[in-house]
């Protein structure tokens, strides 16, 4: 897997041509509004929701794709593009684009392979796909049908440290890269799409993989829960026991042994109790370095202030990001916020962006802006739903192919020659 074919943009665009001339068109659509249009057929009312879906009223969602308007491209000309390298390097390996696949977790909502098809789809091309904390599959799982293709793995940091370390190791073991935390999710923001439908995965089984299968929480399941917790009330009705048997399927195990033992509703509960730690702060980041010899990113920065202190305590990189615009409706667009966090890191780490990416001219505006590479989000997550790991493959090839293509038309060989010089704002 490590020696994927060289990539060519106009081979790609080629490819879907000629196809055309035998009446074959894109199984996963190349329009990125299509591709949304066309996933949201293939999943389910409560899926598609939490895949799509934003805070509030989702205006941050929006502003994360209308400020990439007001940066407009100046392309120049006469200049020698016959080839171009679109690579870049990053924490001392080589990639082939400036893409990562961002974390996004409850992958089995979209496809029953989940997790793994995205492994196969960023391993086969060189791509790092960051392992979600809240994964359909267990990361070991994972990094086997990855092969030495390259892998992080996103840690959300739950309220036990001693949990905290034990993904860490499991990261680190089943070879991982880099670890990122991402901090702006401390709790679950007000998501009106999963509250009209009264809907959250969690509570099903769904997306907790990493937790059941890990030894130090198979251990604090059996340990009591926090003091003064409410419990509600719940009558019984054919959804109620709906939630269950899926409960009881989603769990490793078999269903009967599953529902004799109760561990599924167990682990449902301590995740509840554990998920995040709102007392989060900067002091307790020394922990984590403790913890790992890995380079360590923090995902979720947004202001100046907060970059500045994250190099002051020792911090490997950035990740420009307002969760895809699911946490603080109205927050600042990532794309907005990027230039204040890459003036103020001054090039001493790498800054990757997130939140709003949806073709090569993004990814562009993005490079040009100061990001060292961007991370592609619902977009692949669409590609799954459609046709599993080929799905996702072909909207990694269509944002490669789109960017090379951007990056030669305005007249660059390399990622290096890109820079601000090749935008305009809008005022």
């Amino acid at each position: 897997m490590s020696n994927q074919p060289a990539f060519s943009a106009l081979d790609r665009q080629r490819e879907i041509y000629l196809r055309g001339v035998s009446g074959i068109k894109p199984v996963v659509p190349v329009n990125p509004d299509l591709l949304e249009q066309k996933a949201r057929n293939h999943m389910t009312e409560a899926a598609f929701a939490y895949i799509a879906g934003g805070a509030g009223i989702e205006r941050t969602a929006a502003e994360n794709r209308t400020e990439f308007d007001r940066h407009r491209i100046v392309p120049r000309m006469l200049r020698d593009v016959s080839k171009a390298d679109t690579s870049v390097e990053l924490f001392g390996r080589r990639l082939p684009a400036p893409i990562l696949l961002s974390p996004i977790g409850v992958l089995d909502m979209a496809h029953r392979e989940a997790d793994r098809a995205v492994g196969k789809a960023a391993a086969e091309l060189g791509i790092p796909y960051i392992f979600s904390n809240q994964a359909s599959v267990p990361m070991e799982e994972v990094a086997r049908a990855m092969g030495d293709g390259p892998r992080w793995f996103q840690l959300y940091w739950s309220k036990s440290n001693d949990l905290v370390a034990s993904f860490v190791r499991r990261a680190e073991a089943c070879g991982c890269e880099a670890i990122v935390v991402t901090l702006d999710t401390t709790m679950l923001g007000w998501r009106i799409r999963d509250l009209d439908l009264a809907y959250l995965p969690f509570l099903r089984g769904k997306g907790i993989a990493q937790y059941v299968s890990d030894p130090v929480f198979q251990r604090l399941m059996d340990q009591p829960d926090e003091q003064g917790q409410v419990q509600p009330k719940r009558r019984l009705t054919p959804e109620l026991i709906g939630s269950v048997i899926q409960l009881m399927r989603n769990y490793p195990g078999g269903f009967f042994e599953n529902l004799r033992s109760g561990r599924p509703l167990k682990a449902v509960r301590k995740f509840i109790n554990l998920y995040t730690n709102p007392a989060l702060q900067w002091s307790d980041l020394p922990f984590l370095r403790e913890h790992t010899r890995l380079p360590i990113l923090l995902k979720g920065i947004l202001h100046p202030d907060d970059a500045r202190r994250a190099l002051d305590s020792g911090i490997n990189g950035l990740i420009v990001s307002n969760h895809g615009g699911r946490q603080v409706d109205g927050a600042v667009s990532a794309i907005g916020a990027l230039p204040g966090v890459v003036a103020a890191v001054g090039g001493k780490i790498p800054v990757i962006m997130d939140s709003g990416i949806r073709g090569g001219a993004d990814i562009f505006k993005a490079l040009a802006l100061g990001a060292t590479a961007v991370g592609i989000g619902r977009p692949y997550v669409y590609g799954l739903a459609l046709a599993g790991e080929k799905g996702v493959r072909e909207v990694i090839l269509n944002h490669w192919a789109d960017f090379e293509l951007t990056m030669r038309l305005c007249g660059c060989r390399s990622v290096g020659e890109i820079d601000a010089g090749y935008l305009m704002l809008d005022t």
